[in-house]
């Protein structure tokens, strides 16, 4: 008996017992681990339903479809305006040799030594013809200048750069053009730069009191 006793108490037998006792848990730890992993697996590999994938590239074919249909407006309206509207940069800028026409006579007629003389009169033609010449080749290309001149103010065509007493005229009608403008097609150029009529100011004399403080005085 003493033996025995002795030989299960062994320091051998001891140790294996507590590598059994240690090990068992870490067996049932693998095993639900395994477990948990095999159940997220198999979430994860779960392949959609046919209806699932037919719904979905229907719903790709549409957006690409549509992606499509909005890239070949685009194009459409970028060709259509390069055609329509191409010159546009360039009319704006060749404006400006009407403008020099225009300041250009301005200061032949101001000039006290040419004033009156077959000089400037030949001169001045010539100006007018050119600048005739040149709003023809504008609006041949649908370049045209704004009529202005007593019409009433529209903040589409004009700006109003003054304001200027006038009871013959109707309050917001342009009675002086500063600079002409122009359209081309439906677009606008550049506004025309215009003077408009307002109502003239009435001081109130006070008559009737200045009268009234001479007598008192």
């Amino acid at each position: 008996m003493d033996k025995e006793e002795n030989q299960n108490n062994s320091p051998d037998n001891q140790n294996q017992n507590i590598v059994e006792d240690v090990e068992k848990p870490k067996e049932n730890l693998d095993t639900e681990n395994n477990q948990e992993t095999d159940q997220n697996h198999s979430k994860e590999t779960k392949e959609p339903s046919p209806e699932e994938k037919i719904t979905e590239l229907e719903d790709k074919v549409t957006r690409t479809f549509a992606e499509m249909e909005n890239q070949r407006r685009r194009f459409e309206k970028e060709k259509e305006d390069a055609f329509e509207y191409g010159g546009y940069s360039f009319a704006k800028e060749a404006l400006s040799l009407i403008d020099n026409l225009d300041r250009s006579k301005h200061v032949l007629e101001t000039d006290e030594k040419l004033k009156e003389t077959e000089a400037l009169k030949k001169t001045l033609e010539h100006l007018d013809i050119i600048k005739k010449d040149l709003i023809f080749i504008f609006e041949k290309n649908n370049i045209k200048p704004i009529e202005s001149l007593n019409k009433k103010l529209d903040p589409n065509f004009h700006q109003a750069m003054m304001e200027i007493e006038d009871d013959t005229k109707e309050p917001g009608t342009i009675i002086q053009e500063i600079q002409k403008g122009f359209t081309m097609k439906d677009r606008l150029l550049r506004p025309s730069l215009v003077g408009v009529s307002k109502k003239i100011t009435k001081k109130v004399e006070k008559t009737e009191e200045n009268q009234e403080n001479l007598e008192n005085k």
